[in-house]
């Protein structure tokens, strides 16, 4: 049975996984902490929102065979649209992941400290942390095996104890049930909240995530006749991650108003009122969280630059390897020194503000075209959603853009 379970479960969980990184946890905890129940309603909207482009991307990867840079690049005939977009992609998925990957590499070492405290080198004028070394070599080991299957049994391993941490740790609470399902299913607008709101949505639906999974489920699959498991994969990988991010919120509204900026300050609060499980429940949850992020977010600046570069080379080849290594390094330096690099990130949130609506864009375009995915283009309905998504995606990116030039459109 269990064997039975891996088989149709993969790609889907590696989006989870993806998404539910260290910026999410820490956006959930203040979400839960300032709000309470409020907000539970914004995370089922982004969960609705991003099955529907997750699920476009993934049968666009089984159907063509090909990633969505690549689908990308041969759709788009015009030359110089096609090289601005090419390379609107690169920045924003290659050098915005390597601007994230410090964030991702910290929120595993944070879980780690949370269980096992903090452990330094002074080296000089520098101190250097030796957790996010541990993190960094374990990514890079997951990611040099270069074995697809292995690589996504890891990590929806990691999925499984990164949702299971959580959700008893949300148990452990002890929350109101009624009130749960009025703040998941009746939405309300605090004072102060709506970026709060924007953010939990902006950190669910993810660009890179729709060319992680169009990648990765022709990995996995290679039949049409696979498309029911693809759908099933990815509505409950999902719906999972979904619940994990609400169960982040439940956990943190229980601490009500105080000094808490990230899931590491949580879970030191949640011990004198729940015990040391719950302490140690929510920092194996954000080493999951962290290590799993660290993983595929390399991962999916690889198979970006393989389509847009059109490579077509393995897990194994040089230049994927490269591409991987450079951003996995980039991340253990930065978070070891505790360097922010304030300028690239900057420049990846614009970037990802612009690729965002451009991309959903772009995915609804090409998921109508019969000379792409013939009977398999998008139905009515679909095509309704993806338009609501679209306008969304485009609030957040205009909000992106807002937030880093500080134009005050909002």
């Amino acid at each position: 049975m269990t064997k039975n379970w891996f088989k149709n479960t993969g790609p889907g969980t590696l989006v989870a996984a993806a998404f539910i990184g260290p910026g999410t946890v820490t956006l959930c905890t203040l979400a839960g902490v300032n709000y309470g129940f409020h907000l539970l309603w914004a995370m089922v909207l982004s969960i609705l929102a991003t099955v529907v482009l997750q699920e476009m991307a993934a049968r666009l990867g089984i159907i063509s065979q090909k990633g969505l840079s690549e689908v990308i690049k041969s759709e788009i005939k015009h030359p110089i649209a096609n090289k601005l977009i090419m390379l609107l992609i690169l920045s924003a998925i290659v050098v915005g992941n390597a601007s994230y990957e410090a964030g991702n590499i910290s929120g595993g070492i944070l879980g780690l400290e949370t269980i096992v405290g903090e452990i330094r080198v002074e080296l000089g004028l520098y101190s250097i942390n030796i957790l996010s070394l541990v993190v960094g070599v374990i990514a890079f080991t997951l990611l040099y095996i270069g074995n697809y299957k292995f690589l996504e049994r890891v990590l929806v391993s990691l999925v499984l104890l990164m949702s299971v941490s959580f959700l008893i740790t949300a148990f452990l609470t002890k929350p109101d049930i009624m009130s749960i399902f009025k703040g998941a299913l009746v939405p309300s607008v605090p004072e102060g909240s709506l970026l709060t709101i924007i953010g939990l949505i902006g950190t669910t639906v993810v660009p890179y995530n729709l060319f992680l999974h169009a990648s990765l489920v022709k990995e996995k699959w290679s039949d049409q006749k696979d498309l029911k498991a693809v759908r099933k994969d990815t509505i409950i990988s999902i719906v999972l991650g979904g619940l994990v991010s609400m169960a982040i919120i439940i956990s943190a509204s229980s601490i009500g108003l105080g000094e808490i900026s990230n899931a590491s300050d949580l879970a030191k609060s949640l011990a004198p009122l729940y015990g040391d499980f719950a302490s140690y429940f929510l920092g194996i949850g954000l080493f999951a969280a962290g290590i799993t992020s660290a993983i595929t977010a390399p991962l999916a600046a690889a198979y970006v630059a393989r389509g847009c570069f059109g490579w077509k080379s393995g897990l194994k080849s040089k230049q994927f390897r490269a591409v991987w290594i450079f951003i996995l390094l980039l991340g253990v330096v930065f978070s070891s020194l505790g360097i922010k690099p304030i300028e690239i990130i900057k420049f990846a949130q614009v970037a990802n503000g612009i690729l965002l609506p451009v991309i959903a864009g772009v995915l609804l375009w090409v998921v109508n075209k019969k000379a792409v995915l013939g009977k398999y283009v998008n139905s009515k309905l679909q095509n309704s959603l993806g338009i609501i998504i679209l306008i969304i995606t485009v609030f957040l990116g205009l909000r992106g853009l807002d937030k880093v030039f500080g134009l005050h459109i909002f």
